[in-house]
């Protein structure tokens, strides 16, 4: 039976990108590998862009998911 991870959490609403990247970037700095990085976003760049960079970076995501009234990404480190 697999192990529940850690989801840790960040509510970037109201943030805009590229503040939001680089708040979810210094935060992905600070993680494992493998853990997971919830973020929530309601700046509709951000959706376009943000997992973008993410994936250059080299993570996965995993989940991009239209919320009420923002959406919800999830990023694998």
């Amino acid at each position: 039976m697999e192990e529940a991870r850690q989801i840790i959490r960040l509510d970037l609403r109201g943030d805009k990108c590229p503040i939001n990247w680089a708040r979810s970037k210094a935060q992905l700095e600070l993680m494992g590998r493998g853990e997971l990085l919830e973020l929530l976003l309601d700046d509709p760049r951000s959706i376009r862009d943000l997992p973008r960079a993410a994936e250059a970076e080299g993570h996965s995501i995993l989940e991009i998911a239209p919320e009420n009234g923002f959406w919800r990404v999830v990023i694998e480190k």
